[in-house]
């Protein structure tokens, strides 16, 4: 029994789809396909995909082993990647998309670095917050901060953020501190318009989970701008934590119920496939790896 094709094959047919992608993709027939799933389902003697005529989905303990075994190809194909690119000269240009809060006040100082590490590499950074397709736009890898559903991309979580709620110590004496999640919608509050929650604030707080639609008096596609306004006590916001912690130290702003934690958010590189990676994305892979290791 073929484990690492009957794996390649399941995790194919998760991350494109459809069996029949997943057999455009490894170039086998369909046939071939579900044969793979079907005898790795009868060696694990649990179902893995639940599957009708119209669609397929993960069972629990699908959703559980395609994220060990995608680990584990993660893992393999690595480590080819490492030794056949040992003979190669890191070299040529490297675009890169990154968010722009994170790019300016983490990533901006370590690209000296990396060019005194392979002087060969071309760095073509592009700030945006906005989600680009890595493949339409040309981009070898981004930045993505995010909770990530499956995809066929190829992501490495790098480090990782908390949402913090909070406000400036004047607006709080102006309009009272809130209480419980709910006390939100009677306040003023500022609001990140690319927020995958819209404005729906989710917190797990002593009683369990909890959310609270929010009514913004302003919002805006950028951090910076939406934690300018909070310092000039115009509202609460709810930020990463690499964003307002300085703040947050110095009292600028003030953590607000910190019983009732909001979402951690994965900090990851991503890049278009794991076949043949190329080694100038590989390098940086590895070094944004090391250096954001401490990220507070």
């Amino acid at each position: 029994m073929d484990k690492f094709t009957q794996y390649q094959t399941f995790c194919s047919v998760i991350e494109t789809g459809s069996f029949v992608n997943a057999a455009a993709e490894l170039g086998m027939s369909k046939a071939a396909v579900s044969r793979y799933v079907s005898e790795l389902e009868n060696h694990l003697r649990v179902r893995l995909l639940q599957r009708t005529t119209r669609r397929m989905s993960l069972t629990e303990e699908g959703e559980l082993f395609y994220a060990r075994c995608r680990s584990l190809l993660s893992e393999i194909d690595e480590a080819e990647n490492e030794v056949s690119s040992r003979s190669q000269e890191v070299s040529g240009q490297l675009r890169v998309n990154v968010p722009v809060s994170f790019g300016i006040r983490y990533l901006a100082r370590l690209w000296h670095g990396f060019h005194e590490l392979y002087p060969g590499v071309r760095l073509d950074i592009t700030l945006s917050d906005r989600v680009v397709d890595l493949v339409d736009d040309g981009y070898d890898l981004a930045i993505r901060i995010a909770r990530l559903s499956s995809s066929s991309l190829v992501s490495r979580q790098l480090s990782s953020t908390r949402m913090v709620l909070c406000a400036a110590p004047g607006y709080l004496e102006k309009y009272g501190r809130p209480q419980q999640p709910l006390d939100l919608t009677r306040h003023k509050t500022i609001s990140y318009s690319y927020w995958a929650e819209g404005n729906e604030w989710r917190f797990d707080g002593p009683e369990g989970p909890v959310s609270v639609t929010i009514k913004p008096w302003m919002s805006s596609n950028n951090g910076e701008t939406c934690i300018a306004m909070a310092l000039n006590d115009q509202g609460i916001l709810l930020q990463p934590s690499f964003l307002v912690n300085e703040e947050i130290v110095k009292g600028s702003l003030v953590e607000l119920l910190p019983q009732y934690r909001s979402l951690r958010l994965g900090i990851y590189a991503v890049y278009p496939s794991r076949k043949h990676v190329p080694s100038k994305t590989r390098v940086l892979v590895d070094f944004l790896l090391e250096n954001l290791k401490d990220l507070p």
